[in-house]
């Protein structure tokens, strides 16, 4: 009995969104807890802190789908979805930039982890001339890997 005193029956447990379940169609990543969970995590390594980028969250977006709709990250590869492209795309032919996607990660803190656990997927969130973000999902549900992402870091614009 004590120990459900603390419990606050009836009321709905708010989830932090980093931990929030993207598994759904209904639903994306939270931009800016995701600008604030990599940015602190790239000043906490030396770096600068990032701004969310409404043309970078675009071509994010549409790498997202792209990926999920083919249940393949390799398809970031195809002439049509690689990150000069989609630059290009809007109007940032000159911009330096990089990309990580990745697919089976259901929340922002799993993405998150992921990338800083990989070597290179790491080195695209620390990298040291990238000012500007974007980030987002797509929801695939016949995949295995159910949520794909892409992160689109940028140089500030030429």
């Amino acid at each position: 009995m004590l120990a459900l005193a603390g419990c606050r029956s009836g009321e709905p447990v708010e989830v932090p969104p980093f931990y929030r379940d993207l598994a759904r169609v209904d639903t994306s990543v939270d931009q800016a807890t995701a600008a604030q969970m990599i940015s602190q995590y790239r000043m906490n390594s030396g770096k600068g802190s990032l701004a969310i980028d409404p043309a970078l969250t675009a071509i994010a977006q549409a790498q997202a789908q792209a990926i999920a709709s083919a249940d393949n990250v390799r398809a970031s590869l195809e002439p049509r979805n690689q990150l000069k492209t989609r630059l290009a795309s809007v109007g940032e032919t000159k911009t330096y930039a990089v990309e990580n996607v990745s697919a089976g990660y259901r929340t922002l803190a799993e993405a998150f982890s992921g990338w800083r656990d990989s070597p290179n997927h790491n080195a695209v969130m620390l990298d040291d001339k990238v000012t500007r973000m974007g980030i987002a999902t797509a929801y695939a549900s016949g995949s295995k890997y159910k949520v794909f992402w892409s992160l689109v870091l940028a140089s500030p614009k030429p």
